[in-house]
């Protein structure tokens, strides 16, 4: 982890960043057993960045000397849909591409489970496009285990 990377709440003069980012990164959610058009794979993130700020929700920006590298948007109304129990939910982590590897997402990540531990949550979950091994690593690394798997059948 860089110690120089620093979270901070984002506010609204955030969020064209966020949609920058969201845009530039959105391919890294598109899982390979689906054929997928970028503009449907972008109007579908701009209809999740849509539905989380009009939520329960925190965004956090990971930055380095002012300069903004990542974000994690975090929600907090939105429970486990199998067992109803409250939960934080990651709806989306971005890190600049020249950013990464320099512990973005992880101080990312600490600070949003911070957040849920704060509001008495006892989880956070997120999703992962199961080809993401970075991504899968890392959260791997931070504790997170596999609860569910959603399976797809090419027909």
């Amino acid at each position: 982890m860089n110690a120089a990377v620093a979270v901070r709440a984002g506010t609204r003069d955030d969020r064209d960043f966020v949609r920058d980012l969201g845009r530039r990164t959105a391919a890294s959610s598109v899982s390979p057993v689906r054929a997928a058009r970028y503009d449907d794979v972008i109007l579908a993130l701009e209809r999740l960045f849509d539905f989380a700020f009009e939520r329960d929700h925190v965004l956090l920006v990971g930055e380095d000397g002012g300069e903004r590298l990542g974000f994690l948007l975090l929600l907090f109304d939105i429970p486990d849909e199998v067992t109803l129990v409250q939960q934080a939910f990651i709806a989306y982590t971005a890190v600049e591409p020249a950013a990464r590897r320099r512990g973005v997402a992880r101080v990312l990540l600490e600070a949003a489970e911070a957040l849920a531990r704060a509001r008495g949550l006892e989880y956070v979950s997120l999703m992962v496009t199961e080809d993401n091994a970075p991504a899968r690593a890392l959260y791997d690394a931070a504790g997170f285990v596999t609860e569910r798997r959603m399976m797809t059948k090419p027909l």
